[in-house]
């Protein structure tokens, strides 16, 4: 037998582990390369561009709309453009002239290609396909700018592409497209955020089928993903703070909130957190009636909904999980039957501290 030490952990047969309380763990795939990256320059920070001229700065950011998104008149000198950005770490002054960073290129760039091949390929991809699968594809966009300058655009492209809710069309008499442009925002936002950007050579994907859009980021989250209503973790919080102060995220870990809530109102399944060995993906279902739900969905609506009452400072109930799937009060049994099955899960528990009847039980979030 072979131990590796690495700092306080361990290598053995080429799983690494870490200690956690008295045991060890084999560790993520990201808290191993956190490990390795600790003696490298933050990825943000490194170069985008060396040596560029003060004309070479304004020509390759779009300095224009990053003043529009601050809500701060443009400087009325070229010198107080720079000055800006420079204090924003967003470009160095050296000998040999400005730094532009990696994170004032994947931001701001007129062109990402203009940088690199690297910074290209972290442009974000959306494809639509005609069907439920990916044999005929309907349209291929690769984006090429920053996040901030081409984010309203983006959002805007992915809306008008989807199809029409007819159900919530005919009850309100509008025109209303199946995925809400709120939580399309919200977790296109929340993809370019928290990707991981030492994975090389992939971007975040926003791939839309004639039933459900599937939005995903290269990485595994830091947090468990049924834990993403209530928690808030950031990969990049560089990132994440210049996308806040520049409107496009909020950086309170209210986005995937908006997502569920989202849902509710337009009478969509449950959206669907999943992590594979490399990425993180959410989808969201077009609409579907309660009987076509699959009791998977069922319960991950009800934990949902059960999370969301939580942290909007009420309980679920049966009458709010069933006003919640649009149902009358002669499916109370059908979704008691819905509640025990996520309780069976692990996923919600019976408040203790209310009354023990079944007709008036009140329901919490595992974790809470």
């Amino acid at each position: 037998m072979c131990l590796l030490v690495l700092w306080d952990k361990l290598e053995y047969e080429g799983t690494y582990l870490m200690r956690v309380g008295e045991e060890l763990q084999p560790m993520t795939p990201d808290r191993l390369k956190q490990i390795f990256a600790e003696d490298h320059q933050d990825w943000f920070s490194q170069p985008a561009r060396l040596d560029a001229s003060p004309d070479d700065v304004i020509a390759l950011l779009d300095t224009q709309t990053y003043f529009e998104l601050l809500k701060v008149p443009y400087p009325t000198t070229r010198d107080a453009v720079l000055e800006r950005l420079q204090s924003q770490d967003l470009i160095k002054q050296t000998n040999q002239g400005w730094t532009i960073t990696n994170l004032a290129a994947i931001v701001l760039a007129k062109k990402l290609d203009a940088f690199s091949l690297a910074l290209a390929r972290k442009a974000p991809r959306v494809v639509i396909y005609e069907g439920i699968n990916k044999l005929q594809t309907r349209d291929d966009k690769m984006g090429n700018r920053g996040y901030a300058v081409s984010f309203e655009k983006l959002v805007s492209f992915v809306h008008s592409a989807a199809p029409q809710n007819r159900f919530i069309e005919e009850a309100v008499r509008q025109e209303v497209k199946m995925f809400p442009m709120q939580a399309l925002r919200e977790l296109i936002a929340n993809a370019l955020v928290h990707q991981d950007f030492l994975e090389t050579g992939t971007s975040v994907m926003i791939e839309m089928y004639s039933d459900r859009i599937e939005i995903s980021n290269p990485g595994i989250p830091p947090i468990p993903v049924n834990r993403f209503i209530d928690e808030n973790r950031s990969r990049n919080e560089q990132l994440a703070d210049l996308m806040r102060r520049l409107g496009i995220c909020e950086e309170k870990g209210s986005g995937i909130d908006k997502v569920v809530s989202a849902a509710e109102v337009f009478q969509l399944p449950a959206p669907d957190f999943r992590v594979d060995d490399i990425r993180t993906t959410t989808v969201l279902f077009a609409y579907q009636i309660f009987d076509d739900m699959s009791k998977s969905d069922r319960i991950r609506a009800c934990y949902q909904h059960c999370c969301l009452q939580h942290i909007s400072n009420r309980k679920m109930s049966n009458q709010t999980l069933r006003e919640r799937f649009r149902l009358s009060e002669s499916k109370t049994a059908t979704v008691s039957l819905i509640i025990g099955a996520t309780k069976e899960a692990g996923l919600i528990k019976t408040d203790d501290s209310e009354s023990n009847s079944n007709r008036y039980a009140r329901y919490l979030p595992f974790w809470a």
